[in-house]
């Protein structure tokens, strides 16, 4: 059955939002010490539209990351519709305010961007506006196509010459 997509400004969540940041971060924090627990993805940026959903990046150190995969094993349902590796696992929780994702991420491996996507929007206002833009493209529309749309347009931001440059400027 097709899924279909719907976005509303962020501030609509922002306190609900607040909510399930803080108990994860919490949960996750007390668990595993070292992790870096950083509220990324839509609802973290002013001016989003957004599905609703709060996505939490947690950063560990690579020796740390069977450890930190097996703790979230406890709490959290793999997101088996996303790209597991030896650096990277996807998770998700239904069973709250809020639809969680989270994104255990090595520090340093090629899919601990998601902090820095997160600072770019912030830094550059009017790329929240054109990813609005492309988010009103979909809306009532299939979720499928829409995460497509959304895949291509985050490869052009992570390839692009601004991204890479803010990127260095950032470091780590």
């Amino acid at each position: 059955m097709k899924q279909i997509v719907h976005f509303k400004r962020e501030e609509v969540f922002r306190e609900r939002a607040a909510l399930v940041v803080a108990k994860h971060t919490e949960r996750i924090k007390n668990g595993l010490q070292n992790a870096c627990v950083i509220h990324v993805g839509s609802t973290a940026i002013e001016g989003s539209l957004t599905k609703g959903d709060v996505d939490l990046q947690v950063r560990i150190p690579i020796e740390e990351f069977d450890h930190a995969k097996s703790f979230l094993l406890k709490h959290y349902t793999i997101n088996t519709g996303s790209t597991q590796t030896s650096f990277f696992c996807a998770f998700e929780d239904e069973e709250d305010l809020l639809p969680l994702g989270l994104q255990l991420t090595a520090a340093g491996s090629e899919l601990d961007h998601f902090w820095k996507v997160k600072a770019y929007f912030v830094a550059y206002p009017c790329e929240v506006i054109q990813y609005n833009e492309l988010k009103l493209m979909f809306e009532g529309k299939d979720m499928e196509t829409y995460r497509h749309a959304k895949s291509l347009y985050m490869r052009r931001i992570l390839t692009s010459k601004e991204y890479r440059e803010f990127e260095k400027r950032l470091g780590e």
